[in-house]
């Protein structure tokens, strides 16, 4: 093996304990945290718009805004053929709200045109649907559907690296370090748990260590070590938040 492989190698692995920690944060996260979605919604389609207009704002906005839209627009059928400025006019408190509009309506048009109007049940064709990419997709598979999957968000994101079950930035190879380790039917409660866990406790500012739960198992409690920094690479940003989430 070269020397540049094996630097690859090193800098894909999981951190050192990371399966010890893993099962630790499943369990003392299931009795601090219900596995719940704070996004509200009847059936999956339901979610899955509600996701893609949950990019960079807050759930507690998008359920503001989605009664009104599921009045106006209360099948997959009927937001399949609405126009974009009466979508816009609805979902303008979310942000950018044109390029949500173009996501919510064109992807109601490939539930119709591909599926039937019925929403698929699978990763692969969740991910050919416009503006969907596997966070999205993973949300809807555990929540809807009941089928386990792990979604990577940015609070997911945070606390995997803090608490030392990853080395990655990128939301795809912390989905595979995660699901490496845990049990399938733990991926969408524990993805669940970590968001809020993220927002109450383990906040990207202010994290408040001395009533963690996890306090004594995670290694930034007390700063981040060298061997969880973050490494040279950077995953590219999406051009706009409602770009393939």
């Amino acid at each position: 093996m070269s020397p540049r492989s094996a630097t690859a190698v090193k800098r894909t692995s999981l951190p050192r304990g990371a399966r010890a920690r893993a099962a630790t944060v499943v369990e003392r996260l299931k009795d601090e945290y219900p596995a719940e979605c704070a996004l509200v919604h009847e059936n999956p389609w339901e979610l899955l718009v509600a996701t893609i207009l949950s990019a960079q704002t807050t759930d507690e906005r998008v359920n503001m805004v989605t009664p009104v839209l599921f009045a106006a627009y209360p099948t997959v059928h009927d937001l399949a053929g609405a126009s974009l400025a009466g979508v816009e006019e609805i979902i303008r408190s979310t942000g950018f709200f044109r390029s949500k509009s173009r996501a919510v309506v064109e992807m109601s048009q490939d539930v119709v045109a591909r599926h039937g109007g019925e929403v698929p049940p699978r990763m692969e064709d969740l991910v050919q649907l416009r503006g969907v990419g596997r966070k999205t997709a993973n949300v809807v598979l555990g929540v809807g559907f009941g089928i386990p999957g792990f979604p990577v968000d940015t609070h997911v994101t945070r606390l995997t690296r803090r608490l030392g079950l990853t080395r990655s930035l990128d939301p795809e190879r912390i989905e595979r370090d995660i699901c490496s380790m845990v049990p399938p039917e733990e991926w969408t409660g524990l993805s669940l748990r970590l968001i809020l866990h993220g927002r109450r406790r383990c906040t990207a500012r202010a994290p408040q260590h001395q009533a963690c739960v996890l306090r004594d198992i995670c290694p930034s409690a007390e700063g981040e070590p060298r061997s969880l920094r973050t490494p040279p690479w950077r995953p590219r940003a999406p051009a706009t938040p409602a770009a393939r989430q």
